[in-house]
């Protein structure tokens, strides 16, 4: 068992005893007391996922107590009434934020961390009232990236450092809403993701939005092993705008009409599948906080297993929904058999097949030593001789054949050139002189 199971196993324990109690003395259910929750405010009413994805029906069984988000971001703001017992620690990847990774980063996007980490965990008013998140009891690591010219440290680099540092602090699940508008990714996130899976951690990705020019999904949605989310309406309809599509999507969440707390404390609207990630990090908190031994992997299996169907959409896995739209209730509460491996396929194995990274070495030959016999001596050489004179060899190999070729060679010449002669003499005829008749 992990640490971080142990430390969950005692957390449940705890709520298990305190449940005793309160069953000892006037209680009649073995329900936890509600959350403050007052449908009627308008905040929380706008909050519709809270009743769509059933997070209320699953808040009768946890809040997602004794479990950590790390938010890989831009930065969550310090706002006392959401995230003040919230964020247990932070710190900056980016080389231009501060230490404990709480300065919003970033001109334009400076309050996108503070949006996600308010979805996912933020806490409510006391009386019922104000934004509150999907998993209001689960703890946040705020780790601040900055994206452009935001950062003094390359992005991959970034990313790289900030897995590992969640994963170290105590992460149960990481959740990164940004998207590199590719498919590939640098082989630095090879061991950083590989880090988080053999770490038991749950990383949820978002898949991007066709509104920002993402057509299609790109890195990290599309590493194995992460479960990558697909952005819906108030409906259940795949967004146009504020989602995207790919084969790697595992589940669908709304990303329309969402609300977020920004760094300054005020409540604003916004899209993107940027905020459909947070609440499924945020019912996976539930997960593991409602079943404290289980694996990553489960906690995935029991998302897209009990996701809600959508009519029409391909079967068992659609490039829009993936297996569906989340279902925190079900989740929770649905009987499933443990998994031995992650749904959303093995990054060892994909880097072993396309990195090459465990190879196995080519074959070597045996070689057999083969025995050679030895060279025969080499002939002494023949004494010195003057260089005028000819030699044995030279008069074999050169002389006497130059001699044999040359003299009948000449012999046959002065034939020809004879024979020619008497030919052409032959042929001149014999002149009549007239002076010569008597």
């Amino acid at each position: 068992m992990t640490g971080r199971r142990m430390l969950r196993s005692v957390v449940a324990a705890a709520a298990v005893a305190t449940t005793v109690l309160l069953l000892g003395s006037s209680a009649t259910a073995a329900t936890p007391p509600p959350i403050p929750d007052d449908p009627a405010d308008p905040v929380r009413a706008a909050e519709y996922w809270l009743d769509g994805a059933r997070i209320r029906e699953a808040w009768q069984t946890t809040r997602g107590e004794g479990t950590t988000i790390a938010v890989i971001d831009t930065g969550i703001g310090k706002v006392p009434q959401t995230f003040g017992d919230a964020v247990v620690g932070g710190t900056d990847v980016s080389g231009t934020g501060t230490p404990d990774g709480r300065t919003p980063l970033g001109a334009i996007d400076g309050n996108h961390g503070s949006w996600v980490a308010s979805l996912a965990a933020g806490r409510g008013a006391p009386d019922g009232t104000g934004m509150i998140g999907v998993a209001p009891e689960a703890k946040l690591l705020s780790v601040s990236v900055g994206f452009g010219a935001a950062a003094a440290v390359p992005f991959t680099e970034q990313v790289a450092k900030a897995m590992r540092w969640a994963v170290d602090n105590g992460a149960d699940i990481i959740n990164l809403s940004f998207t590199t508008n590719t498919l590939d990714w640098d082989e630095s996130w090879d061991d950083a993701f590989l880090y988080a899976f053999e770490h038991d951690v749950v990383v949820v990705v978002a898949a991007g939005n066709r509104g920002s020019g993402t057509n299609i999904i790109g890195a990290p949605a599309t590493i194995p092993g992460v479960l990558t989310v697909g952005g819906v309406d108030q409906t259940g309809t795949a967004s146009i705008e504020a989602s995207t599509q790919g084969i790697t999507i595992g589940i669908s969440a709304p990303s329309e009409g969402l609300l977020g707390v920004s760094a300054d404390g005020e409540v604003v609207k916004w899209n993107g599948t940027s905020g459909a990630a947070p609440i499924v990090a945020g019912i996976a908190a539930l997960i593991r906080s409602a079943h404290p031994d289980i694996s990553a992997n489960d906690v995935i299996n029991r998302i897209i297993k009990t996701a809600i169907p959508v009519p029409d959409a391909q079967k068992p896995r659609d490039p829009l929904y993936g297996y569906g739209l989340v279902d925190a209730a079900a989740a929770i509460s649905a009987t499933l058999p443990a998994v031995d491996t992650n749904p959303m396929g093995d990054l060892a194995e994909w880097i072993r097949l396309f990195r090459r990274a465990e190879s196995e070495p080519a074959p070597q030959p045996e070689l057999t030593p083969v025995a050679v016999p030895p060279l025969p001596d080499a002939d002494q050489p023949s004494e010195a001789g003057s260089p005028l004179l000819p030699s044995a060899e030279s008069l074999r190999y050169g002389t006497l054949p130059l001699v044999a070729l040359t003299v009948p060679g000449i012999l046959i010449a002065l034939g020809v050139t004879a024979a020619a002669r008497r030919i052409r003499s032959a042929r001149v005829p014999v002149r009549h002189n007239p002076d010569s008749e008597e």
